[in-house]
């Protein structure tokens, strides 16, 4: 057949339940959202002044990635074949590909948003560790053609229980100290994205935990949550740090790349310091200091403080 979407034809499906063309077109257009996200953010990104791209550095990863899964999973790739515990006449396709997506790109979602809370980075790197033993245990789960699958899921569950007490309990009573009207997006974006983590379990335990709907239906049920956890979540949440003094944050490095906002907040520093530097007992310069114009450069001895 020339022409149109021939990715089944080159990729045949490796399992009975298996990818229809509909849903292959469907990722295909979940891959071109993705794209268009990925070249927008990376405007944005290049118009942000160093210093401040931290949070645009973390969406293009996540955005990055997830237009890689879907390339993949629309060109029927990515995908192995595992007997499903129930209607076991047959094999279904299990997406490893997509559990590999979510393993980079759920800790950096939660990073992005927990960076702008008061929280510890204990508290911060637990809560990341928990969002990739939930998807280690999907994974593991949807690649177990038993009833034992079930105890991964209730594993996952725990891991999803604690993330949601750190994202709707603990983090909102951290101190912000870029001030209230990031408190209250991150009370939004907290209660969005805490919501959406529900809708994963439901669907796995739908599609690859007990083979109720297909293939199709699956990949249209993520590809709607990963939109909305992914581009939207984040276009949302840079929005509402438009603005916002980074310094705030204590983000910066001091590192070359980061000059024009270090510049911009060591500038002070100069205008009260001087050029020199000043030492307690009133000397300054203890080296060699330079000769006046056309005379021999003499070598200065280092003062030494009188006793107390």
């Amino acid at each position: 057949m020339a022409g149109g979407n021939q990715a089944l034809e080159v990729n045949p499906p490796n399992a009975l339940f298996n990818l229809s063309r509909a849903g292959s077109d469907w990722l295909w257009a979940v891959f071109s959202l993705f794209g268009a996200s990925l070249l927008a953010i990376l405007g944005w990104t290049f118009f942000t002044p160093r210093g401040m791209r931290l949070f645009h550095q973390i969406a293009i990863v996540v955005i990055t990635v997830g237009c890689v899964s879907y390339f993949s999973m629309a060109s029927d790739l990515g995908a192995t074949p595992v007997l499903v515990e129930f209607r076991r006449f047959g094999t279904r396709q299990i997406w490893y590909v997509h559990y590999i997506q979510w393993f980079i790109s759920f800790p950096l979602l939660l990073l992005e948003l927990l960076l702008a809370t008061g929280l510890s980075l204990s508290d911060i790197f637990t809560t990341l560790f928990m969002s990739i033993v939930m998807v280690i245990m999907g994974l593991v789960g949807a690649l177990v053609p038993t009833t034992y699958k079930w105890g991964y899921f209730a594993f996952g569950a725990v891991a999803l229980f604690y993330i949601w007490y750190v994202l709707l309990w603990r983090g909102p009573r951290t101190t912000f100290s870029a001030g209230g009207s990031i408190r209250d997006g991150y009370n939004v974006a907290a209660g969005y994205l805490s919501f959406l983590l529900l809708m994963y379990p439901i669907c796995w335990a739908l599609s690859e935990g007990s083979n109720i709907i297909t293939v199709t239906a699956e990949m249209i049920w993520f590809g709607i949550l990963d939109l909305l956890a992914g581009p939207v979540f984040l276009f949302f949440f840079l929005y509402k740090l438009r603005g916002v003094d980074y310094a705030a944050f204590g983000l910066q490095s001091g590192k070359y790349t980061d000059t024009e906002t270090v510049h911009s907040h060591s500038g002070h520093e100069k205008s009260a310091n001087g050029h020199n530097d000043v030492r307690g007992n009133g000397n300054t310069n203890a080296g060699n200091v330079p000769a006046a114009i056309g005379g021999p450069s003499m070598p200065m001895p280092v003062p030494v403080p009188n006793p107390v």
